[in-house]
């Protein structure tokens, strides 16, 4: 016992005048606030001068339309990263810096599919760039920090920590935006596009989303995810993404369907129309075939093809575990590329 009241700082042998016992370390508070406080305030200035705000002129359902945004430079040369919808039907983006300095930008590319944009600052100044951090290292719990530049206040910074990783959001377009971060580092209107930043000072994510109604629920697309839109907009001007060909829906697999074929997952994907001239029916794929598995990873629903079937299976040959007529049947599928409008 003695060494414990030992340790809270109060030592009975010594005598004392009626005083309480000295606090313990009274500003050990302090101290940790004024590391953490240190740490943000390096983030931000190390981040900060690279997140742009975005004023957009163009269209939106045959109206005039005018909006704002962040955006984070992540090149010497211009690239920006920022949200689809941020940019979507811009005829004109003009980007702003905390340092005063502006330009025009033009979209590289968009994709929906991931709210993901690709902007080209057309100045020919160096300009301050973020560093992209690899989200595949980031935990629950660690500190980020989202900055954005909203509607012309610069910096605005808010600080939290990482809630959880690998996330799922519904993305404007109908798909499902896999490995979404998730934090409680609030976003402001006008801070879509902006940055997620780790304690490395390192952009880790995108900012896209906040869950209205929820309180300090907000989503960021991952870092990763960015990069790979990022690359196949300066390879190909777009994203490459692979299609088969066909109108499904998930349905429920009974248990005397399981056992038919043989397999333990509780749902599958049904097809409904197979498109004339597509890779499902040049593969021979039929309306009414349900599909287990896709190179004998299980399909569950929609949103499992649709993450199984990216970009490298285009011109690849695929393999589809289909129960038919209660029979299972593999059959060898080579999807194509999806046209975007």
């Amino acid at each position: 016992m003695k060494n414990i009241i030992a340790w809270l700082g109060y030592d009975p042998a010594t005598p004392s005048d009626g005083a309480p016992p000295p606090a313990p370390e009274a500003d050990n508070d302090a101290s940790l606030l004024d590391a953490y406080s240190a740490t943000v305030t390096s983030i931000v200035d190390r981040v900060s001068p690279s997140v742009a705000h975005l004023a957009v002129e163009g269209e939106r359902g045959g109206r005039a339309a005018r909006g704002t945004g962040s955006g984070v430079v992540i090149s010497p040369d211009g690239l920006i990263l920022t949200n689809n919808h941020v940019v979507a039907g811009a005829g004109k983006i003009r980007a702003a810096l905390p340092d005063g300095r502006a330009f025009m930008a033009r979209t590289l590319g968009r994709d929906p599919d991931t709210d993901l944009a690709v902007l080209r600052g057309e100045t020919t100044e160096t300009l301050p760039a973020a560093r992209l951090g690899n989200s595949k290292s980031v935990r629950a719990g660690q500190i980020a920090v989202a900055i954005g530049n909203p509607l012309g206040f610069e910096s605005t910074v808010t600080a939290g920590i990482v809630s959880a990783v690998g996330r799922s959001l519904r993305g404007e377009a109908g798909r499902l935006i896999t490995d979404v971060i998730q934090t409680d580092a609030a976003l402001n209107p006008g801070n879509s596009g902006g940055a997620l930043v780790s304690s490395r000072a390192e952009v880790i994510g995108i900012n896209t989303a906040t869950i209205m109604g929820a309180q300090g629920i907000c989503f960021s697309v991952a870092s990763n995810t960015a990069l790979l839109v990022l690359t196949q907009v300066l390879q190909h001007g777009r994203v490459r993404r692979a299609r088969i060909g066909i109108a499904a829906e998930q349905m429920p697999l009974p248990p005397r369907l399981r056992h038919i074929a043989g397999v333990s997952q509780a749902s599958a994907v049904r097809v409904h129309e197979v498109l004339s001239g597509g890779p499902a029916e040049r593969a021979g794929l039929k309306p009414g075939d349900i599909v287990l598995a896709i190179n004998e990873t299980a399909v569950t629903g929609l949103d499992d093809i649709h993450r199984l079937l990216d970009h490298t299976w285009i011109g690849r040959e695929a393999t589809l575990n289909v129960l038919r007529s209660g029979v299972r049947v593999d059959l060898g599928l080579v999807a194509d590329e999806r046209q975007v409008a």
